[in-house]
């Protein structure tokens, strides 16, 4: 039950967090802060391009946090959290 909150909470916010960062470095790349990929009308490139980069960012940042969650839990719990007990971290 911890495990269950500990890595799915450090997820989210990983993911919330890797969300803002990817929306900083699209505007640091020149690239239209009142861009929406949502809107039919904009760019099917352009929207690719920030769904990949969006996309990438959050997946890093939830498996680097679910990682760390993991390795906090073996710490403090002195064995790895039964969903990836048979795997190394």
């Amino acid at each position: 039950m911890v495990w269950k909150i500990l890595g799915t909470g450090s997820a989210i916010i990983a993911g919330i967090a890797a969300t803002k960062v990817a929306d900083q470095i699209w505007q640091k790349a020149g690239q239209d802060r009142a861009f929406d990929p949502k809107d039919p009308d904009s760019p099917f490139t352009t929207a690719l391009a920030y769904a990949a980069l969006t996309g990438l960012a959050a997946g890093v940042a939830r498996t680097m946090a679910t990682r760390k969650a993991a390795q906090y839990y073996a710490k403090s719990a002195g064995h790895k959290p039964g969903a990836i007990r048979d795997h190394d971290l």
